[in-house]
């Protein structure tokens, strides 16, 4: 198991907080509140009910921890983590009224980020013989892109640009501006800094043999055919990064990853993932 440096707190913590207002509206836990005695205390276990991979347990004990300090919180299988149904992935003790009033919140982040790394973890292990890795995208959920990026790590992929202030990605439409792809490589190299390094989308193996001639440092290659790729792989040669997109599935990942590309990008990774089922259960 991978061992992925832990978000800062500063990074979800405003999250946290705003889905917790978002459930407690204008009065808070009604229900929690005139069943359970202020001073009860319960444990309780947080629960996989399907295969998976975890991300997301900072964000779920601090939805605990915002309500009462006083809960306590032992993971047993931290982020990063294969589970199986039935595996406990961590216990919960103290002051009931906080546990029961964060559970909710706590296990929509939990089960989000986990379907997240669950898929992402599905395409890494198909492509796990290649030199190949599997990357996300933008196409993350508002204010989540830091969570979202940190679940697919946790689940064994790369991340691409965090936002458009990091590298410059040439896409169809900045081609189609500039009049070709030499030209929109020359105006991006023309206003960046040396350390900004330059990706451009392309559609045909001519446009491949334009962006190699503007020494693009990355090329993506958007919905080739697996015989496209091979000759994409054998055009470049070494001199740039290549990265696949489109289609990317498990069982779509192996054969394109057996190309030669460097990358497989996939925004479904972020956008549509399903969430990872998991519950937490009353122990005493």
């Amino acid at each position: 198991m991978a061992s992925i440096p832990k978000l800062p707190a500063l990074l979800f913590e405003p999250l946290v907080r705003a889905a917790l207002a978002e459930d407690l509206g204008r009065a808070g836990d009604i229900t929690t509140d005139a069943i359970v005695p202020a001073n009860h205390c319960l444990s309780a276990t947080i629960g996989a009910r399907q295969d998976g991979a975890i991300a997301g347990l900072d964000i779920a004990i601090m939805a605990f921890r915002l309500l009462d300090p006083e809960i306590r919180v032992d993971v047993r299988l931290p982020d990063a983590s294969r589970v199986k149904p039935g595996d406990v992935i961590a216990t919960i003790s103290g002051p009931a009224r906080g546990i029961l009033s964060g559970e909710r919140v706590a296990l929509n982040f939990l089960g989000h980020l986990s379907g997240v790394a669950t898929a992402t973890a599905g395409i890494a292990d198909a492509i796990q013989q290649y030199k190949a890795r599997i990357t996300c995208t933008r196409k993350t959920m508002p204010g989540m892109r830091a969570l979202q990026k940190y679940a697919v790590r946790c689940g064994g992929g790369a991340n691409h640009r965090f936002g458009l202030d990091d590298a410059v990605l040439i896409k169809d439409n900045h081609v189609a501006v500039a009049g070709g792809v030499a030209e929109a490589i020359a105006r991006a190299r023309a206003s960046v800094g040396h350390l900004v390094k330059i990706e451009v989308e392309v559609d045909t193996l001519a446009q491949l043999a334009e962006a190699l001639a503007a020494r693009a440092e990355a090329v993506l290659l958007d919905n080739m055919s697996l015989d496209e790729l091979r000759l994409a792989v054998a055009m470049t040669n070494g001199r740039a990064v290549l990265e696949a997109s489109g289609r990317i599935t498990p069982e779509s990942a192996p054969p394109i990853a057996a190309t030669g590309v460097d990358l497989l990008s996939a925004g479904w990774l972020t956008h549509s993932a399903r969430v990872l089922d998991v519950g937490l259960d009353y122990v005493g």
